[in-house]
């Protein structure tokens, strides 16, 4: 009853917060610390597992079903740096600043089972903002990207620092083996997973089965990654990219079903996510203070963390973007031009030009602007991996010992997640607005750009298909007929009242249908092209591709209304 009462008032919140033009995870979040502090609240409790099994998986699935793998793979080398490094990165310099400055008696193991803790960026709040204000489509990209793989890194770090503490034994002693492990298997167990759900579904044939086996394929690819002991995180984003190529060979029915429902589901869970946090601020502070005789040290301790998180992605950001920048601009200040004979001794940058191999030509190696750079820097947020990881500490060690500083490293995490999201949260969307970064400025000029750009892509696929219908026309029907047929659908079948008369299936209502979805089809197929070679943005693709969707389900609903 109490997590009911907590998803309806979620939201409840979130509708608010939207009426009123705010952030709702941000609202939520002061909402439910607000509610915990309330006489005879108590709040409700999940397992750490409960949490990363039922909430985590979908939110990664939904992504990965909604972003392009090419893109995925041009911007790899942001995404890795940012997804793994950063996250490992943040791990060791928590670990040996809480250790050293000693306001807290963690070990450098326990601090680094704190350093996974917080290491993971939240990029759901980012993304949704971003997605709002309208962040470039390289920003949007790299950001997305991050959040699919970041929790794996963090995971891997955080079970082996467990281990190390609590004198356990991993899967695999090696922590480098047991991280190359657990980042193979679990794509592949993934990919695996992805492939027969296409395979299952083609035999289905049944939209709202379809949807059903789709909501059941991340919880599956979490569960059997895990017991191989491998990355559940990697094996669900793996089975998202996999599953969500394959949609087009979909009805139409079953894609606006999953589309609808992946959005409902996305604003459900995280609605519950950040009211969770908000809920249990009280009762942190309750076990810290049964556990300590003052909160003044892991007061100090949390601040000294939270700086150390809001300073280290900035820092990192530069190193990873700003320092191939500023080399490429010494590079070519100190560069000398290659003779037209290009020499032996030519010393400019025609002697280093070659041929990029395959997979790296398809990896985008444009610089971020200072302004993209800053505002990549400032979306730190903390969200459900922290919380779920911090729960999932042992309260005890392999001997029987209390877990160490168990209280103190949840406190401290639950502050460093609630301030990310308060202070980045809060600020992100004037910081974007302040460095006119969005392209939704000047009359939405960019926005309406690239939605030309999908309205050319599909007309030009339109007029192939009518080109080769008018070459090789279906034998026993009139010439105006089929002159009448072509030129409807050539105005993109806009009208429904173009459409046949449904009480009348002749031969011309058939082949207009036929014809009317080979356009279509070659429609998606020339949009999904264009978007994963890098000539138009996702969201004005996924934009089109619901458009022909919604225009198909009206034709189809006129075509078949006799049955």
């Amino acid at each position: 009853m109490e997590l009911i009462l907590v998803v309806v008032g979620a939201i409840v919140v979130t509708a608010i917060a939207h009426r009123r033009g705010l952030e709702p995870a941000l609202i939520i979040v002061v909402v439910g610390i607000a509610v915990s502090f309330l006489p005879g609240f108590e709040a409700p409790e999940l397992d750490s597992h409960i949490l990363l099994t039922v909430v985590l998986p979908p939110l990664l699935y939904s992504a990965a079903l909604n972003f392009s793998f090419p893109t995925f793979l041009r911007n790899i080398r942001p995404i890795l740096g940012l997804g793994v490094g950063l996250v490992v990165i943040t791990a060791f310099v928590v670990a040996a600043v809480s250790s050293w400055l000693v306001v807290v008696p963690l070990t450098f193991a326990t601090a680094l089972v704190l350093g996974a803790i917080v290491a993971p960026p939240d990029a759901v709040t980012a993304v949704a903002v971003g997605r709002k204000l309208g962040l470039p489509k390289r920003v949007m990209a790299i950001l997305t990207g991050e959040s699919l793989i970041n929790d794996a890194a963090a995971l891997t770090l955080f079970s082996i620092a467990v281990a190390q503490v609590a004198g356990s034994h991993t899967f695999i002693e090696n922590p480098f083996l047991l991280f190359g492990y657990s980042a193979t298997v679990g794509p592949i167990v993934g990919g695996v997973l992805g492939v027969v759900t296409l395979w299952i579904r083609k035999r289905l044939a049944n939209p709202g089965l379809e949807t059903v086996q789709g909501l059941v394929v991340p919880f599956a690819a979490f569960i059997a990654a895990e017991e191989l002991h491998a990355s559940g995180v990697l094996a669900v984003v793996v089975a998202g990219f996999v599953v969500g190529s394959g949609t087009l060979g979909a009805g139409y029915q079953t894609r606006l079903q999953e589309r609808y429902v992946w959005n409902s589901v996305d604003v459900l869970l995280e609605a519950f996510v950040f009211a969770y946090i908000g809920l249990h601020l009280r009762f942190v502070l309750e076990d810290l203070h049964e556990a300590r005789e003052s909160l003044a040290e892991v007061a100090v301790a949390s601040a000294i963390v939270l700086l150390i998180v809001l300073v280290i992605r900035p820092l990192s950001v530069f190193a990873i973007f700003g320092r191939n920048k500023l080399s490429s601009h010494v590079e070519r200040r100190l560069s000398v031009p290659a003779p037209d004979g290009g020499g032996r001794r030519a010393s400019g940058t025609r002697q280093r030009e070659r041929a990029p191999g395959r997979w790296r030509s398809r990896i985008d190696r444009r610089h971020l602007s200072w302004q993209e750079n800053v505002v990549v820097s400032w979306t730190g947020m903390r969200g459900v991996v922290t919380l779920a990881a911090a729960a999932a500490i042992p309260a005890t060690t392999v001997s029987g010992e209390p877990f160490p500083e168990r209280a103190t490293i949840q406190a401290i995490a639950f502050v460093v997640s609630v301030g990310t999201l308060l202070i980045q949260g809060w600020s992100l969307p004037a910081l974007i607005r302040r460095l006119r970064l969005s392209r939704f400025s000047d009359d939405h000029a960019a926005d309406r750009g690239e939605e030309l750009k999908a309205e050319r892509v599909v007309h030009d696929a339109a007029d192939e298909v009518l080109a080769a219908f008018r070459a090789d026309p279906p034998a026993g029907l009139d010439p105006r007929v089929l002159e009448e047929i072509r030129a409807a659908i050539a105005r993109q079948s806009e009208d429904v009242d173009e459409m046949p008369d449904p009480e009348a299936p002749t031969k011309r209502a058939k082949v207009f249908s036929a014809l009317y979805r080979d356009v279509l089809a070659a429609q998606r197929e020339a949009l999904i092209t264009e978007r994963d070679e890098g000539r138009i943005e996702d969201e004005a693709v996924r934009a089109m591709l619901e458009r022909l969707d919604l225009q198909e389900a009206g034709v189809s609903a006129r075509l078949e209304s006799r049955f």
